[in-house]
Parts: structure tokens; C-alpha cells; sequence
């Protein structure tokens, strides 16, 4: 089985693939002062939940923003499964070509996803990846990496008025928010957060939409919070929580 990691600033996704199907997957605390061995010790465990081991891997590919972290899942990957792992980079073939004006500045996940995202849809696209920042990345009908925007993240955004504000409480947004007019504190937090970040999203992908002209970009959502803002932003044709890791399949299989 392919073993699948994302590692993100906030949570770290893994994902097991039996061929091409995604057959597990699990999102952990991102902990940038992890070993390999304290990475083994938590593996181990997600792996005895399914009755699998560390024979079960055959293969591994990394996509990390967390330059910390390369030597623990290094360290890892070589002592318990015995492989030297796929890291995403430069000078990985992608089949993405990135036309930015410094291409070794992108990170290792939008590559990624702008991977996973043309190879399911041939097309121009916009992909809106819902992490710890919010980025939206734009590929071109000839599959080029054309640059995004980047925008502070929903959840530090939520831990920054918890913590810069004397009286404002940490709020709950999973609820679905039924209403704009907040008639309460909490009501008023989640309209600011859930439709503000809605707005957010539908007024970037307009602006780029008009810039990638006359193309008709489809826009896909991704990361951890797209479930939970896709209801707020119009402008999302599909979500696909799974993007990265799918996109982390098709790069080893492109580069082994």
C-alpha cells in the first residue's frame, strides 16, 4: 500500500492507497517537534485500528510546508518502513508547469493539489485549499501553474479575536448559522466568520476569474474547512476533501 502524508502548519493528513483507491486516512496535530520514532509510536497505533503494520507500506511521498518536520518522517519512513521516501519538490517531475516569478517559492501542497485538480479536470481551474492560510491557486487549460492569493486561515482568524479581544468568547462554528443579523454575541461571531469568509472567497475568485479571462475556470474546494464554508461562498462548483492526498498518489506514481 502507498502511504500518503500532507503535512500541513496546523494538522498533518495521512492517507493509505490500495492501488489507486484511498483506502484510509486520519488527521493528526501537526507537532514540529515530533521524532521519528514518537511519528512510529503514533503510525503504529492508526495502523493497529484497521489490523495493518508497517509491512502493509510499500511506498511513501511526502508534501510538506513544514521544513522542520522532513527529518522526523525521513527518519521515519527509513527505520520502520525500510524506503526512502518521495519528498514533493522542485525537481520533481509534476507535470505542472509553474509559471511564477520565483517557482521554488510555491509550496510543496499547491503543487499538489493543482496536480490532483487538472488530472481529474483537464481545464482551467481555480483551487481553494481551506487550511491554516486560506490559498486559492490558479491553473491554465494547458495545465500551467499560473500563481493565487493567500489569505489568513478561518481558525486564526477565530484564535486572534479570542485572544486580542477582552470580552469576545471562542466560538463554535460548526453549527450551521441560520441568519446575517446576529441577535447575541455568538450569533454575531459566526455570521462575521462564516459569511465573511464566504465573502472572502467569492470576491477573490471573481477578481480571478475576470484576470484568467476568456477562460471559465472551475472552482474546487479543498482542506479541512471547505465542508464547513462551502454553504457560505457561491462561487465553489465542488469540493473535494481529499485533493491533496489523491494528488500525492499520482505524483509517486508519476515519479517511480
Amino acid at each position: 500500500m502507498l502511504l500518503a502524508i500532507d503535512v500541513g502548519n496546523s494538522h498533518t493528513v495521512i492517507g493509505l492507497f490500495k492501488e489507486d483507491r484511498l483506502r484510509y486516512h486520519w488527521r493528526i496535530n501537526t507537532n514540529r517537534d515530533s521524532t521519528g520514532d514518537e511519528l512510529a509510536t503514533l503510525f503504529s497505533s492508526l495502523l493497529a485500528l484497521e489490523e495493518l503494520t508497517f509491512e502493509h507500506v510499500h511506498g511513501v511521498i511526502i508534501a510538506s510546508v513544514v521544513p522542520p518536520m522532513h527529518s522526523a518522517w525521513l527518519a521515519f519512513s527509513r527505520r520502520y518502513i525500510e524506503i526512502n521516501p518521495l519528498f514533493v519538490d522542485n525537481a520533481m517531475d509534476t507535470g505542472i508547469t509553474v509559471r511564477t516569478d520565483n517557482p521554488s517559492e510555491v509550496g510543496a501542497d499547491r503543487i499538489v493539489n493543482a496536480v490532483a485538480a487538472y488530472t481529474h479536470s483537464p481545464t482551467a481551474l481555480i483551487v481553494v485549499d481551506f487550511g491554516t492560510a486560506t490559498t486559492f491557486d490558479c491553473i491554465s487549460e494547458r495545465g500551467e501553474y499560473l500563481g493565487g492569493a493567500i489569505a489568513p486561515g478561518l481558525a486564526i482568524s477565530l484564535d486572534a479575536l479570542g485572544k486580542r479581544t477582552a470580552k469576545l468568547p471562542r466560538v463554535d462554528i460548526s453549527t450551521p448559522l441560520d441568519k446575517a443579523i446576529g441577535t447575541n454575541t455568538v450569533g454575531a461571531i459566526k455570521s462575521g466568520v462564516l459569511l465573511g469568509y464566504g465573502g472572502l472567497v467569492d470576491g477573490l475568485v471573481k477578481r480571478l476569474k475576470d484576470e484568467m479571462a476568456p477562460a471559465r475556470p472551475t472552482v474546487v474546494a479543498t482542506g479541512g474547512l471547505a465542508g464547513l464554508i462551502a454553504p457560505y461562498a457561491e462561487s465553489l462548483d465542488a469540493v473535494e476533501p481529499m485533493l491533496t492526498l489523491e494528488g500525492l498518489r499520482l505524483l509517486h506514481d508519476r515519479n517511480i
